[in-house]
């Protein structure tokens, strides 16, 4: 089911959702969370970069989506020479960049007696700037695609793009001038912004090339999505999610360690939460904060609980621990409604009321897996609690976890195939061994020949992304496949290494290039902020990845 179907159900029942209380839960809270998050607002570091070189973009069925850039000559002359007469270049600034693009005219001779129009297109990967954007045939706005058709009514004149953009690559098109006077390009620049202020140390000596290029990928990544919230992809959707808030602050902890950015986003979504007490999956910053209606998607909702846990251990803020907490203890609800009393999940009426995501793959069903993070959740929350020493509050959540796990092994595990089953197909998938994984339904040796048994079923659901592929490493070192997680890790960011990432694409499958959720692949996000965890594996565990 694509991206559109599920926000045409989620918006039917969102209702329903909002209506389960009237009163808002958290009223006497949310302008001090509110006033929390612009609190820690972070000031934006500006870099001015220039391009390095021109390229054109050519034809190659070896290269990543069938085209590669390819450096001409140096910028030397595109100063100096006539514009009129060049009419097009394409400039490659050598890295991933986010930020406000400006460029300079000036006349070469003749007084200039009309106005100039441009179009530029810029493209995060060389693909984007060579496919034509028209006819549009995706699911997603064309607005988010980057290209602008500019009018320069005055020259001399700078221009500078309101616009925010997040690209590599620039095409500039001459596509109006007049015949009686020239002009050339005097300056191309970009102020580039992110909220890094300090980077982290390199790897250790013995470090592969390999992991080390991966690794710096990944801060480019991540870098890249740090804005004034932990923003999804800078292209695309500039904004802040939950899951995504979830992996980046992981990294974050183990890299940039910009603590202050994970706090502003935990109580920037405890301030835009629904009325009913329940966290809405994605919130803007602008034109003021405010969340977007009816995205109530209910594994986001429980993984709010887990970045909360993992900020306050690596922070020890209990302050804001204890501030939030009525925030998560309060997505327990959700659990307390749909658990059954035989232990399970009332899984048709959660899929139903709920956007369930997990990954973004056609046909997975997500049964054992909301089952697995369910238990996870709990299991993290109850950490939490103690860690704030306030378990007395959720003192059910042991009876509850080890219902729970019964349940699973009773209803959804076949004992020949070592694998959970998933639905009435009893579909077997990644997700859902995954999850059962990272809850702890097996012992440890149960879930290494899980894990094994499912490297070996040819038939199982794959991941469909980096997002769910993140929890394929945590839950191989979870269960103790230590070189497994580092070949599972080094073969598939490794992969996009190879094919010139410079950062971590949102969508990925080897064996599809053109892969996109929202049918048409120029506007996917190709630096995404899921994308960016090798991060937080290589440096957490260094005897795994740096050795």
């Amino acid at each position: 089911m694509n991206r559109l179907t599920w926000l045409l159900l989620i918006i039917v029942t969102a209702t329903s959702l909002t209506q389960v209380n009237a009163q808002d839960v958290y009223q006497s809270d949310r302008t001090r969370w509110a006033q929390n998050a612009e609190q820690f607002k972070p000031q934006l570091t500006e870099t001015i970069k220039r391009p390095l070189h021109s390229v054109v973009i050519k034809k190659d069925d070896a290269s990543f989506q069938g085209w590669k850039a390819v450096q001409t000559a140096s910028l030397d002359s595109l100063y100096t020479s006539s514009f009129n007469k060049r009419k097009e270049i394409t400039l490659d600034f050598g890295q991933h960049l986010t930020g406000y693009f400006s460029f300079k005219v000036d006349t070469l001779f003749r007084t200039p007696d009309a106005p100039l129009k441009f179009r530029l297109t810029f493209g995060e990967v060389p693909s984007e700037v060579a496919t034509p954007f028209d006819p549009y045939k995706g699911d997603l706005s064309r607005a988010w695609l980057q290209d602008e058709v500019i009018t320069v009514m005055d020259v001399p004149s700078e221009i500078n793009i309101t616009r925010r953009l997040a690209f590599r690559y620039v095409k500039i098109e001459l596509i109006g001038s007049s015949q009686y006077y020239d002009f050339k390009l005097s300056d191309v620049y970009f102020k580039a912004v992110t909220s890094v202020t300090k980077f982290p140390d390199a790897l250790s000596f013995g470090a592969s090339s390999i992991i080390k290029e991966i690794d710096q990928v990944g801060l480019n990544t991540l870098k890249e999505c740090m804005q004034t919230v932990y923003e999804d992809g800078p292209k695309r959707d500039r904004r802040l999610w939950i899951g995504d808030l979830y992996l980046e602050s992981l990294a974050n902890s183990y890299s940039f360690k910009n603590h202050d950015l994970t706090r502003r986003c935990l109580y920037l979504l405890a301030s835009l939460s629904d009325k009913n007490g329940y966290l809405i999956g994605t919130v803007f910053e602008q034109p003021k904060p405010h969340p977007q209606d009816a995205q109530f998607l209910m594994d986001y909702a429980f993984l709010y609980n887990v970045a909360l846990k993992e900020f306050v251990a690596a922070t020890g803020d209990s302050n804001t621990g204890n501030d939030l907490w009525p925030v998560a203890k309060w997505q327990l609800n959700i659990v307390k409604t749909y658990l059954k009393p035989d232990g399970m999940m009332d899984y048709d009426s959660a899929n139903k009321e709920w956007w369930l995501f997990f990954d973004w793959k056609d046909g997975l069903h997500k049964e054992a897996a909301l089952h697995g993070l369910t238990i996870y959740t709990m299991q993290n929350t109850y950490a939490l609690a103690k860690t704030l020493h306030r378990e007395n509050e959720v003192k059910e959540l042991p009876q509850l976890i080890e219902k729970m796990k019964k349940a699973a092994k009773k209803n959804l595990f076949n004992k020949k195939l070592n694998l959970f089953e998933s639905g009435n197909q009893k579909q077997i998938s990644y997700a859902s061994q995954i999850w059962m994984v990272l809850s702890g339904v097996l012992s440890k040796d149960e879930s290494r020949k899980t894990l094994n048994a499912l490297s070996a079923a040819n038939q199982a659901v794959s991941p469909g992304g980096p997002y769910l592929y993140h929890y394929y490493i945590e839950a191989l070192i979870a269960a103790g496949l230590q070189k497994e997680a580092k070949s599972a890790l080094v073969n598939y960011w490794g992969g996009m290494v190879k094919k010139g990432a410079d950062t971590f694409w949102e969508v990925y499958d080897p064996k599809d290039e053109y892969l996109s959720p929202y049918h048409f692949f120029p506007i996917n996000s190709y630096c995404h902020a899921w994308s960016c965890t090798p991060v937080y594996f290589i440096r957490k565990y260094p005897e795994i990845f740096q050795n």
